[in-house]
């Protein structure tokens, strides 16, 4: 996606557009949503949405690297890669739950569910600005805590995807089936210390 790095992209009613489009993708889904109701709602017309994205998946796309370029800059945050691994663990998986629970990530995963078969290339580009990128951090956090001799890992990598996959225990599969909708502090810190407690179990040194 050279086009979103692109320096005409940053236009006074950039933010404009990114704030429309999320707001209309959330409500009307992919393919529900049209450029016309995008540039409604961004207060901006036609040709400046286009003058920003000329296809409609490339602007749902930059939404998704948005969101979860930030999510990872949040978790990684103050010097995290320093800190001991209960806490630094404890406060990865604290914001990566809190993440996927939410309306907006709940609804990404949706949308992309939806459109893969008809899209492939949608979903790659959208598993390389998330998933890939979000184990590619905890693989080098991982990496610092084992060199610090706080754990032992064979494989970093599956290691990883382990992590991800304790913080989707319940609470993640519950709101995807709209069985939950606002998960309480009780049932997310339940989620986050029962990820790290397992982990820690096979892991810690």
């Amino acid at each position: 996606m050279d086009a979103t790095t692109d320096t005409n992209r940053k236009g006074r009613k950039y933010d404009d557009v990114l704030t429309g489009a999320q707001t209309v993708f959330m409500r009307d889904g992919f393919d529900g949503a049209s450029v016309d109701d995008i540039a409604r709602e961004a207060g901006v017309s036609k040709a400046t949405l286009y003058s920003y994205f000329p296809d409609k998946r490339e602007l749902f796309l930059e939404i998704i690297r948005l969101q979860c370029l930030s999510q990872a800059d949040s978790a990684f945050c103050n010097n995290i890669l320093d800190t001991p691994a209960r806490e630094a663990l404890t406060r990865a998986a604290d914001i990566f739950v809190r993440f996927m629970v939410s309306p907006l990530a709940i609804s990404m995963h949706n949308l992309i569910h939806g459109e893969a078969r008809r899209f492939p290339e949608l979903a790659q580009k959208f598993y390389a600005m998330g998933p890939e990128m979000a184990m590619t951090r905890i693989v080098e956090l991982f990496e610092a805590l084992v060199a610090r001799g706080e754990l032992v890992i064979d494989d970093i990598e599956l290691a990883a995807d382990q992590l991800g996959g304790l913080c989707k225990t319940d609470l993640w599969i519950r709101c995807c089936l709209h069985m939950e909708s606002n998960p309480s502090e009780e049932e997310i810190q339940r989620v986050v210390n029962g990820a790290v407690d397992t982990f820690l179990a096979r892991y810690s040194a």
